[in-house]
């Protein structure tokens, strides 16, 4: 096995991450690998969507940003990106790389891991992890992707392609394709292959590990947020590594924040179930080595599930919404009046209208105000239609209190989203077969 470090970094930890750090690391943090982490369960059925309103389309939103930004300085700094911004069409995100590729006059050889979209292939009697209900019962299903592990990144990673591209591929999968790749690891070395995910679960966050959505005022301060760095880790041939970021980055990275982001999201941490191993986070060891480096090991393994979780997006209607805001004397009182007005005209046709006080009741469906007197209160009505011609009739309603509801009332807003509903099942493996397809421009011919 290669005896030299691994350095991998994270340049995104969701499709609206921020840009600018994910390139300040491309260009200063001595990469082998930056790994873009941007879907979702409902990402992806919301690429679906989109795909199917244009075949072109399905891709991250930001993939062009971003790449236009990383090529550079992947021609220079010469890393490598795996990422799963393919989401619902890694074929046509590939097509427009090389031709950002191509105008950039950056060579590159971009290699799409397929297999994920399953819709075609499970079972409609299959039972939905979160109620035991047929999925089948979900109604019009619009996606079914399976969760990849790193095993379907590994033919991309030995082609040495300068970007590997994906669909769904599980969090810490995108992490620990690279070490296995790099290392040789078996995929039966299941101590290996769980401190490998233990690395990628605190890398797949980004900003968090460095202090986002950590940070408190005056209880948990950190430093410099508005230029919050991304980090990076240093793995080892055993699956330990040491966790960091680029100085003079914003930020920090510390025990409290490695900790916090260890156990986000993870329901048992003696069973951490990911589609390579079943981890056990509960024998992991972290370790302050210097200001902004922490050290990992001690994550055990287990062997991996038979079956692999598959995430169904179905059409869940439309959600119809509409703001106005009331300020000064009495603000609450009436807010509250202009709530009753809505739910008297519209509680017959949408039983389960959801009506808020922000700044008052949104967060909790109660108050907690002390003196119930706050001088500022917007107030949102929001409900489910099954189509956005009914949805519409709920923020036409709260518009409609401008001159029809209490005094001074302003600043009316109202929207009608799609809906996607998301509901979990499992798979067979033997049912998910993956492939890699390779696209490239090589600085003077077509794209293959």
């Amino acid at each position: 096995m290669p005896k030299t470090p691994l350095r991998i970094g994270t340049g995104a930890a969701f499709s609206g991450d921020r840009i600018d750090p994910a390139l300040v690391l491309a260009d200063q943090g001595e990469l082998d690998f930056h790994v873009f982490e941007c879907l979702a369960e409902r990402t992806i059925a919301l690429a679906q969507l989109r795909k199917r309103k244009d075949s072109s389309k399905g891709y991250d939103p930001l993939f062009e940003r971003r790449m236009e930004g990383l090529l550079p300085l992947l021609g220079k700094r010469r890393f490598r990106i795996v990422t799963n911004m393919g989401a619902a069409n890694p074929e046509a995100a590939a097509d427009v790389l090389i031709a950002i590729a191509r105008r950039l006059r950056v060579p590159l050889k971009v290699a799409v891991v397929h297999g994920d979209d399953v819709l075609d292939r499970i079972d409609l009697d299959s039972p939905t992890m979160e109620t035991g209900n047929p999925i089948a019962e979900a109604g019009s299903l619009v996606s079914a992707n399976a969760y990849l592990g790193a095993e379907a990144l590994l033919p991309a990673l030995a082609s040495n392609a300068d970007v590997i591209i994906s669909g769904r591929v599980a969090d810490p999968s995108l992490f620990l394709g690279p070490m296995v790749h790099h290392y040789g690891w078996a995929l039966d070395d299941f101590d290996r292959l769980a401190r490998g995910t233990a690395v990628g679960h605190l890398l797949e966050c980004a900003g968090q590990l460095c202090g986002g959505y950590f940070a408190e005022p005056a209880r948990k301060d950190v430093p410099d947020m508005a230029h919050l760095g991304f980090p990076f880790a240093d793995v080892d041939a055993e699956g330990n590594a040491v966790l960091g970021k680029v100085s003079g980055t914003g930020g920090r990275i510390n025990l409290a924040t490695a900790k916090e982001q260890l156990l986000y999201e993870v329901i048992d941490p003696h069973g951490y179930v990911t589609p390579d191993v079943i981890a056990n986070f509960a024998t992991v060891r972290l370790k302050e080595t210097a200001p902004d480096r922490v050290a990992i090991d001690g994550a055990g393994g287990r062997p991996r599930p038979a079956k692999l979780k598959v995430s169904v997006g179905y059409l869940a209607g439309y959600i119809g919404e509409g703001e106005i805001g009331y300020a000064g004397v009495n603000a609450l009182a009436r807010a509250r009046l202009a709530g009753d007005i809505v739910r008297e005209r519209l509680g017959a046709a949408f039983p389960k209208l959801r009506i808020d006080l922000i700044g008052s009741t949104s967060l909790h469906g109660r108050s907690f105000d002390t003196e119930e007197r706050p001088y500022e209160v917007r107030l949102r009505v929001a409900g489910r239609a099954a189509t956005a011609e009914q949805a519409m009739t709920i923020g036409e309603e709260v518009e409609a209190l401008y001159t029809n509801g209490p005094g001074g009332g302003g600043g009316t807003r109202k929207y009608v989203h799609e809906q996607i509903g998301i509901v979990s099942t499992l798979i067979d493996r033997e049912r998910v077969t993956t492939r890699i397809t390779f696209k490239e421009w090589n600085g003077h011919a077509e794209a293959a």
